[in-house]
């Protein structure tokens, strides 16, 4: 007599234990971590006509100059209003803020700027005068607070042969 063995098919339970254990963890590391990096955008508007269209009438167009040597703050139209040299082995960006802060007090209606940029400018400088341009702390409330300077930015290429001895020098024959 032959036996007939039935092969026991038993149900296996699948064990999700250590994988919740690891979402628990996990999704609010991930959703913690994603405030910290977020990625910031400035907005610009590059300078340029396309042709047959006529420039716009400005009285007072705000032109600054970055270039290694230093910054150069101007009118387009009425010529240069002040070189800020390199101080201390970098860029006096304290001095940009102050200037621009009277300017913006004489013209608070203006809110743009154009910068010209040399080609031996790093990134790094580029970006902290673009953010001395737009904005400066002010003190309003006793709370520190970003006051709005010139917060739209153009850029415009310098040139590779600009220097401040340039402009200082034309500067004494008749700024503004």
């Amino acid at each position: 007599m032959r036996r007939r063995h039935r092969r026991l098919t038993a149900q296996a339970d699948l064990d999700i234990t250590a994988f919740l254990n690891l979402m628990i963890v996990l999704v609010p590391v991930l959703l913690l971590g994603m405030v910290f990096t977020q990625i910031r955008m400035i907005e610009l508007n590059f300078p340029g006509m396309e042709a047959g269209q006529a420039p716009a009438s400005e009285n007072f167009r705000l032109v600054v100059t970055v270039i290694p040597a230093g910054l150069e703050v101007a009118d387009s139209e009425r010529g240069l209003i002040e070189v800020l040299p390199v101080k201390d082995g970098g860029q006096d960006y304290q001095g940009l803020s102050a200037l621009l802060q009277q300017i913006k007090a004489r013209m608070p209606e203006k809110t743009d700027v154009t910068l010209e940029v040399g080609p031996d400018v790093d990134y790094q400088t580029l970006v902290t005068v673009m953010d001395t341009v737009r904005s400066y702390p002010a003190v309003v409330a006793a709370s520190v607070v970003e006051a709005e300077l010139f917060p739209d930015v153009s850029l415009m290429d310098a040139g590779e042969d600009r220097t401040l001895a340039q402009r200082a020098a034309a500067a004494d024959g008749g700024g503004v």
